[in-house]
């Protein structure tokens, strides 16, 4: 009987660690499920019903063959299990125990409609372009750096090549970063605006079409704000923002301003590339003691909640960002670049999520 017990204990642990095998195996069920709502706009068609549907409400609206009705139910169980969106089983004037899915706080932000919404920055992180990639992790983890990296190894060209090359794609980065930036800096303005207060001009470094700009400017009509990117990506920018747009490259030069601004910009690059765009930002600032400084939005792995999804998210997304060869650092690693590129303190104030903002002073 002891012999019988001892081998149900040791059998459970054998399908305790399959089933942990197997979660982490179809993780990627997920994202494409996250994907697939996209691009039937199903979060779009419960929003039109209120903000809960049931599936024949869905399938009225969403853009999915009639045939698929059965394995709707089957995509909206995952995404309902796993969280996107909630769950009842009533509802008034419906069939009896008829499941009727409502919109989370995270599927809201999946409504194109929604003044603030994730909907081109998701788009662009769940594309092909970026999610082949890593198919090929085990094998460029045997190439020795830094070339190809892993975009480079399944597409043949770098990333910032292939958004160079192909208009559509270039417009889907532009739109995600744009997207990004519109969701985080009203927010970004709110918790700690007082990082822009007392500057003169600001440059958004790599700003692209000028979201984050146009956002700081519109909070602070006094700061002259500007946008410096490469060629290509401000020959499509907006007109008529009161933003000023620069073509440039940071690796060169950085116009002059009282503050560089830089989102999501440095985990791209490695620690060689980073110093050198932050000795070009300190030339172009204006001394500390006027209000000089580098503004960095990006993460700090470690900073912010120690909940287990902030911290999980932060490395994965550590581990995402090595398709250019990037990194996500820690406060250790941020330290090192900033005091290498001459600077004299920094500051890290947590208040974005997994991201936070780091003052850096000349």
């Amino acid at each position: 009987m002891a012999l019988a017990r001892e081998q149900h204990i040791l059998d459970q642990g054998l399908l305790d660690a399959q089933l942990e095998l197997w979660h982490h195996t179809f993780g990627y069920v997920k994202s494409m499920a996250l994907k697939s709502a996209l691009e039937l706009s199903i979060a779009d068609a419960i929003h039109r019903e209120g903000g809960a549907a049931t599936l024949s409400q869905i399938a009225a609206t969403a853009t999915l063959h009639p045939s698929k009705i059965s394995c709707l139910r089957r995509l909206m169980r995952v995404l309902t299990v796993s969280g996107v969106f909630g769950i009842e089983h009533s509802r008034d004037g419906g069939v009896e125990g008829e499941a009727v899915y409502a919109l989370t706080p995270a599927s809201r932000l999946l409504v194109g409609s929604a003044s603030v919404n994730m909907v081109h920055i998701t788009k662009m992180l769940l594309h092909t372009n970026l999610v082949s990639p890593f198919s090929d992790l085990g094998t460029w983890f045997q190439l020795e750096l830094p070339e190809p990296d892993l975009f480079k190894l399944k597409h043949g060209k770098t990333f910032w090549e292939l958004a160079n090359q192909d208009p559509s794609y270039n417009a889907l980065v532009n739109d995600g970063m744009v997207s990004d930036s519109n969701f985080l800096m009203d927010i970004a303005i709110r918790e700690c605006g007082a990082v822009f207060q007392g500057i003169g001009s600001l440059v958004d470094v790599a700003g692209g079409h000028g979201g984050a700009a146009q956002a700081i400017s519109n909070a602070f009509p006094d700061l002259q704000c500007s946008v410096m990117d490469l060629a290509h990506v401000v020959a499509k920018a907006p007109s008529g923002t009161g933003v000023e747009y620069i073509a440039g490259d940071m690796f060169e030069s950085v116009p002059p301003a009282d503050a560089v601004f830089l989102k999501w910009v440095m985990h791209d690059w490695g620690d060689e590339d980073c110093i050198k765009i932050l000795k070009n930002c300190k030339k172009a600032i204006a001394p500390k003691d006027v209000g000089g400084k580098v503004i960095i939005v990006d993460m700090v792995v470690g900073a912010g909640s120690r909940d287990q999804k902030h911290k999980e998210t932060q490395v994965m997304f550590d581990l995402f960002i090595m398709f250019v060869n990037g990194i996500e650092r820690d406060e250790r690693e941020w330290k090192k670049i900033i005091f290498e590129a001459g600077f004299s303190d920094y500051k890290i104030t947590p208040v974005l999520g997994v991201r936070s903002i780091i003052e850096v002073y000349p």
